[in-house]
């Protein structure tokens, strides 16, 4: 995800920054737009408000509990890819969720459990990148 760097924050919220931090990967400040399917419910759209290679954090507008199985599509946008849209599936497993917010969003984090490039033919700088930090993460 290096070519992803320059374009993107590394952002934490004070409260985050105040807790003990246990995460191993770099963590990217992304609203992306995400599709969740839950098991045996249909789909809803929604976006995330950061992806790291091992995870994602999103609201939600329903409560899940941990443990929960989803499946999630997400699609990284030209110019964060630097050529054409890419769409990445992946599946996870819930492991956090928060309280919800006055919007009645509820935050919810997963780790990547899975994940399948949907679109063949995007940059391969981008592509290797990621699949590149996957691999390392697993």
């Amino acid at each position: 995800m290096e070519v992803l760097e320059p374009m993107l924050t590394n952002g934490t919220s004070g409260a985050e920054s105040n807790s003990q931090e246990r995460r191993t990967m770099r963590r990217f400040d992304m609203r992306l737009p995400a599709v969740v399917r839950l098991e045996g419910a249909s789909e809803f759209h929604t976006e995330t408000q950061n992806v790291s290679a091992r995870g994602v954090f999103l609201y939600l507008d329903r409560a899940i509990a941990a443990g929960t199985r989803l499946e999630v599509t997400l699609t990284f946008p030209p110019h964060i890819t630097l050529t054409d849209a890419v769409r990445v599936r992946f599946t996870a497993r819930v492991i956090r969720v928060e309280s919800p917010l006055p919007s009645l969003r509820i935050g919810t984090a997963a780790m990547i459990e899975d994940y399948e490039f949907l679109r063949s033919g995007g940059s391969p700088d981008f592509l290797s990148a990621i699949q590149n930090e996957w691999k390392a993460a697993n």
